[in-house]
């Protein structure tokens, strides 16, 4: 299956295509064709030239693709918004599934940890995006996914190896006395990786369920936190 892989949650963001599942007896496999950069600010003016740019010069129309993955959050609410924009769709009018794949997850995923791991992501304003996981997974264990305060983040961890792309977060939890394991800045390729399995065990929505996961506070939350 060809597969086209969207990052847009960021200040930088990237797409990519890649082969995947086409090689006999490994079910995850996923060969990355290319990868090209979006630059911060002008998403909406470059994702869709750059996805008809990087088919057409890989020998492609976009009839080839035959399913997407796309990082839906958390991250940059407009980034996010164009993202999902364009793979909605593309998705449907080409009728071919959507893996929604979570940042965190993929930090997760690609970290190589085992255990009781928790992503961190900055989501400015002194909090984190945390995703809490047991790898491998524990049956019934649901991932948790949520936003904390620094300070909250540093005293959940302990007892986690801490996978973030962040240094200033990774820098927190080792002066904490947290694990810690540093990654790469998560990219289109990684998302493509991750939302592969999914499609292949069905895990995938349509265009209309494909929605961003901001992962904000709740209103109750945000008036507990102001002390209204």
């Amino acid at each position: 299956m060809l597969l086209l892989a969207i990052d847009t949650s960021g200040k930088q963001g990237s797409i990519a295509l890649a082969r995947a599942g086409e090689r006999s007896g490994d079910d995850d496999d996923v060969d990355v064709i290319e990868i090209a950069p979006l630059a911060g600010g002008t998403f909406s003016a470059q994702l869709v030239p750059q996805i008809a740019d990087l088919l057409s010069s890989n020998g492609f129309t976009r009839t080839d693709i035959g399913g997407f993955a796309v990082a839906s959050g958390p991250g940059s609410f407009t980034g996010l918004r164009i993202g999902l924009a364009a793979v909605k769709a593309l998705a449907e009018v080409l009728n071919k599934p959507i893996a929604a794949v979570s940042l965190l997850e993929v930090c997760v995923l690609t970290s190589g940890v085992a255990g009781k791991i928790m992503a961190a992501l900055d989501a400015g304003r002194n909090e984190v995006y945390v995703g809490e996981y047991d790898v491998p997974a524990v049956p019934g264990h649901v991932p948790r996914e949520h936003i904390l305060a620094r300070g909250e983040f540093l005293a959940l961890a302990k007892g986690w190896t801490v996978v973030t792309p962040d240094s200033v977060l990774g820098a927190a939890a080792g002066a904490a006395g947290l694990s810690v394991s540093m990654l790469s800045p998560v990219s289109a390729d990684a998302v493509a990786r991750v939302g592969w399995p999914k499609i292949r065990s069905r895990e995938t929505v349509t265009p209309e369920q494909l929605e961003a996961n901001y992962i904000r506070r709740t209103d109750a939350e945000m008036l507990e936190k102001s002390g209204g």
